[in-house]
């Protein structure tokens, strides 16, 4: 099961500010994207509000993290990026639900039929 945390960073009103911030976080996702037992680490600037900033981390396993800790750049990430944020980061720790199996709710064989063509459309 893929073990992942979604991270939701705020900047200050304050364009070095959020020029700083992103800019650690694109350097955070170079290194980290490195570790053992990392799949991704992907970091997002909302659409609309450039000072809100996501990061999801992907691991193999919960005890995955261990390599992200034990990193020597994680001991400047926390001093870098809490000065530049408005507010605490915001952690949710989450597994990944299975999609790799068929699920069928619904059970409207036509709709599967409509979905099915929908998406074998050139």
């Amino acid at each position: 099961m893929v073990y992942t945390l979604v991270v939701h960073l705020y900047a200050k009103d304050d364009p070095e500010c959020i020029k700083k911030l992103m800019a650690k976080l694109q350097e955070a996702s170079q290194v980290y994207s490195n570790d053992k037992e990392t799949l991704s680490w992907f970091v997002m600037q909302d659409t609309k509000d450039q000072r809100a900033f996501t990061i999801v981390e992907r691991y193999e396993h919960e005890s995955s993290q261990q390599y992200h800790l034990n990193n020597p750049y994680w001991k400047t990430f926390d001093p870098y990026v809490l000065p530049l944020l408005e507010k605490p980061m915001d952690l949710r720790r989450l597994n990944e639900l299975d999609t790799s199996k068929e699920v069928r709710v619904t059970e409207d064989k036509e709709l599967w039929k409509s979905v099915e063509q929908h998406q074998h459309r050139t």
